[in-house]
């Protein structure tokens, strides 16, 4: 019997590539995002491995769990549904921004997975992929709030494994680095130009790669669970430690 998958943010970037992999693997996708014109795109394209769609907005936590609330039987949930947005320093930002970041990135991961994890404690049987990033662990200038959310990613993830401890549930925080994807035009409110050049002279990941270490992730033996995997592209690392220095 073919396993099920639950992607949010299924509509672009780490989402659709991951809906796009795991479809060619022979599992069936409940898909989750917030335009439903790409989404009924993405089961057009996809056919019969989906085996349903739902429009939603994961920082409403009253139609998350109408939503999903009275799913049974899924298999992974993939908390892909995430954003950054602005690199301006902590005193110049549109707290907007901050509120949406922190509304999705966290809110939203925690109202998804509040909805889903019941059913998988019940079955003694699941796993939970939280899409992190190495901003949570390394900070950098205008990551600010954005690189706040992700250490919450982690440190959930962690704190999820505590309380699952003596169950079959698995959970694990996949912390991507740099890569190229609508990320970045999000980031800069569609400013196509300013995207470019974080990429410019650079290989980046590319989303494929992040769906196929989420197939190898969810398709361990039952027995093993992967906390963490941290994923650079070889053109990224870490900086030395800053340090000003007056004239």
């Amino acid at each position: 019997m073919a396993k099920t998958i639950l992607i949010t943010g299924a509509t672009s970037g780490f989402g659709k590539a991951c809906a796009e992999h795991f479809a060619a693997q022979g599992w069936q996708l409940i898909l989750t995002g917030r335009r439903s014109e790409r989404l009924e795109q993405l089961q057009e394209q996809l056919g019969a491995a989906v085996r349903q769609i739902i429009p939603l907005d994961v920082r409403d936590r009253e139609q998350v769990f109408e939503k999903l609330g009275s799913l049974v039987e899924i298999d992974v949930l993939l908390n892909n549904a995430g954003l950054a947005l602005g690199l301006k320093p902590s005193w110049e930002v549109d707290l907007d921004d901050w509120d949406t970041m922190v509304d999705t990135n966290i809110k939203g991961l925690m109202y998804c997975t509040r909805a889903l994890l019941p059913q998988m404690v019940k079955r003694d049987s699941g796993h939970i992929v939280n899409i992190g990033s190495t901003a949570g662990a390394w900070p950098y200038p205008g990551g600010n709030a954005y690189g706040g959310t992700k250490a919450f990613v982690q440190q959930f993830s962690r704190n999820l494994r505590a309380d699952l401890l003596g169950s079959k549930v698995r959970v694990t925080n996949l912390a991507p680095g740099m890569a190229e994807s609508e990320f970045s035009q999000v980031r800069f409110k569609g400013d196509i130009e300013s995207a470019a050049k974080v990429y410019q002279g650079a290989e980046a990941l590319r989303p494929e790669d992040i769906a196929e270490t989420v197939f190898w992730i969810v398709n361990r033996p039952a027995h093993v669970n992967i906390n963490a995997i941290e994923v650079m592209p070889v053109d990224q690392a870490w900086g030395p430690l800053a340090v000003h220095r007056k004239d």
